[in-house]
């Protein structure tokens, strides 16, 4: 999702502190929890993000996770990992798993024109619901403009608290300016595909993501929040900041928790924690979701625009690939809220999850770049030091590992 740009600003940070409940310590594992400590440590203090949390989860290690900063600049609370946040377009992938179910169940046809689920929907500015299918709207290869990019434009005060209906904001992006490339991220194109799963079930996509994912899996901490602007139970504050002032000065930071995420819907509007989002991301990789072949329909990418994404990225249905610096791939998906929630989930060889947690989104390229750093070091700092899951891997058929 399209989120406001944030500047980077100095805030108080706390060191990393380590997980609720550790397994027996190895060399590899207190490599691993040390740099993602540090990795975490780098995003509070040199960048000014005033919280950061990672869960992660493996066969080895366990479950742990890490925290950093504050959850709340106003009380000092430290940040937390099991705290609730918005995880804006991780979204994404839990509606793209109802709609690939749909299509395992016959109900959908992933190369269908989105016309025989929505006649006449999508028209107007050269756009055509009949020549644009299911698969191109969960891909970002459909062509259609995003409709955040053109809320962003207004004042924030006119549109965060305000609700939108799904077909409004498609409305919105069909006025927009075509794309200039193949790829082009899109949050409307899930709001499409919210609609399809309404149009086949006879219910709102988040009662069927609600019914066929959270709670099946028990992820009592994911909701909807519909219209409902706080976040319910222990969560962390997020940040942003508004335009600086005619004369250069900064804006001050702005707390963006309560917000109305109408806006983002199926494609942006989840709450959520990080132990929530690696047991979702972990059980849709295991298999627990899909059918083998179905779920290597979600892994079949295209080459995503680095301008939108960052380098190496390539995009599925719902899911990003992502190359490790040690090897192979992680598969999951970011999420940003223009309040400043930032969002990532992703699984790597081995199965091992990673789950990330910021309350301010990165505001320079260095710091989005540190960001995604913590996965690499999640995933990789173990295996410099000889972690069990970094050898022979060529007998495992776990299809996180296979180059998209």
């Amino acid at each position: 999702m399209a989120a406001i740009a944030l500047a980077g600003l100095a805030t108080p940070s706390a060191t990393a502190a380590g997980a609720v409940a550790r397994p027996a310590s190895s060399p590899g594992c207190d490599t691993a929890r040390s740099a993602v400590a540090a990795s975490l440590d780098t995003l509070t203090r040199r960048h000014g993000i005033p919280g950061a949390a990672a869960e992660v989860d493996d066969g080895t290690c366990g479950k742990w996770n890490i925290a950093g900063g504050v959850a709340d600049l106003g009380t000092g609370r430290p940040m937390n990992a099991q705290d609730r946040l918005r995880i804006g377009s991780v979204s994404k992938t839990f509606t793209a798993t109802v709609v690939v179910q749909l299509a395992a169940e016959g109900r959908i046809g992933l190369d269908a024109p989105v016309e025989r689920y929505l006649p006449g929907l999508i028209r107007g500015n050269g756009h055509d619901g009949r020549r644009i299918t299911v698969r191109q709207l969960l891909q970002h290869t459909s062509g259609l403009p995003d409709h955040s990019e053109a809320l962003v434009d207004r004042p924030v005060e006119e549109w965060r608290y305000r609700h939108f209906e799904p077909r409004e904001l498609i409305a919105t992006a069909l006025e927009q300016p075509r794309p200039d490339k193949k790829w082009h991220y899109s949050t409307t194109n899930y709001l499409i595909a919210g609609l399809i799963v309404e149009k086949v079930t006879g219910r709102g996509v988040e009662a069927e993501v609600t019914r066929r994912i959270l709670k099946p899996l028990g992820l009592r901490t994911t909701y909807w929040p519909g219209d409902e602007t706080r976040i319910r139970g222990p969560h962390s504050r997020s940040y942003f900041t508004g335009p600086d002032a005619p004369d250069g000065t900064p804006s001050p930071r702005i707390d963006g928790t309560e917000w109305n995420v109408s806006f983002g819907g199926a494609g942006g509007a989840l709450i959520s924690t990080p132990s929530d989002v690696g047991r979702f991301l972990g059980a849709l990789s295991g298999g627990e979701l899909l059918p083998a072949r179905w779920l290597g329909e979600m892994k079949r990418t295209v080459p995503a625009d680095p301008d939108r994404l960052w380098p190496g990225a390539r995009y599925g249905l719902g899911l990003i690939a992502s190359p490790l610096e040690c090897g192979g791939w992680w598969w999951g998906h970011g999420g940003t809220v223009p309040g400043g929630h930032r969002a990532l989930g992703a699984v790597g060889p081995g199965g091992r999850s990673v789950a990330l947690a910021l309350n301010q989104v990165p505001g320079t390229d260095r710091a989005e770049e540190d960001f995604l750093a913590v996965v690499n070091t999640a995933f990789c700092a173990a295996d410099r030091t000889g972690h069990p899951d970094s050898t022979d891997r060529t007998d495992r058929t776990d299809r996180s590992e296979e180059t998209p």
